[in-house]
């Protein structure tokens, strides 16, 4: 669900050090509220699942995930669970990559391994120094990382968007698209088309993603895949894991077993 938009807050780091990054440990449901800051950050939590909300949509973010939010860019972010944040923080030159949008990328265990050593690194530190070189590794990996299909991008349009902020607000709501039309005073075709163009989806993939996100959320709280199933309006939990598997390219209990550090047996059934 969006959150409100208000004022956004804007943090100057004043970093003497091109990277540095920070361990923080959050409750269930707590909102960090809009704000941005002068340095691109990686937003990785090593147990739990946040959803981060930029100017381009919605972020779901589970563990062995990030997402890239780059330089001023104005970012939310929800907690579902306790979570473990471990941010990285670089400044603007040294971001991976080319283009200046969110991404979600996997975390692999290197790439873990170092952002954890740079929250111990002691700062500042020389560009010539052993802390360079990993940062310099670092950087490798997220370039390298695939980049995996947990966003949600938000329509602009006004009538796609109060389509969008409704049908998030109830997500087993299954109208065709032809009553969404008439809700949102539109015509069927005009609907589509400003979906399309927004978020470069149909609303009915719109809608599956939204199901998919959510479902990663309520999975991630502990609940089984049954649960998750119903509650994001799938008759069956068959159907669901096809979806899931589909967009995600395995089943969920698969999924989130993968997450589990230390070969721990995922919950999930």
């Amino acid at each position: 669900m969006l959150q409100k938009r208000q004022s956004s807050i804007f943090i100057a780091f004043n970093s003497e050090s091109p990277a540095f990054a920070r361990a923080e440990n959050y409750q269930h449901d707590t909102r960090i509220p809009w704000h941005s800051h002068d340095f691109a950050q990686l937003i990785h939590a090593t147990e739990g699942v946040m959803t981060v909300e930029t100017n381009c949509g919605l972020w779901v973010v589970p563990p062995g995930r990030a997402v890239w939010v780059p330089a001023f860019e104005p970012h939310c972010i929800r907690m579902t669970g306790a979570v473990a944040l471990r941010s990285l923080y670089l400044e603007p030159s040294l971001s991976p990559f080319e283009h200046d949008r969110c991404c979600i990328v996997s975390i692999s265990a290197l790439l873990r391994a170092c952002i954890l050593r740079v929250i111990e690194f002691e700062q500042p530190y020389a560009a010539d120094s052993r802390e360079a070189r990993l940062v310099t590794v670092m950087l490798d990996e997220i370039f390298a990382a695939p980049i995996a299909p947990l966003n949600l991008p938000i329509p602009k349009d006004k009538r796609a968007r109060h389509v969008a902020k409704t049908f998030q607000e109830n997500i087993t709501d299954r109208r065709p698209i032809s009553a969404w039309a008439k809700f949102a005073g539109s015509s069927t075709r005009t609907l589509e088309r400003l979906f399309r163009e927004d978020t470069g989806m149909t609303l009915g993939a719109w809608q599956r993603q939204v199901r998919l996100l959510r479902a990663l959320e309520i999975m991630a709280a502990g609940k089984n895949v049954t649960t998750a199933a119903l509650e994001v309006g799938f008759d069956t939990p068959s159907a669901f894991i096809a979806m899931f598997r589909r967009a995600m390219g395995m089943t969920p209990a698969k999924y989130f077993g993968s997450q589990n550090e230390g070969g721990q047996k995922s919950r999930l059934r």
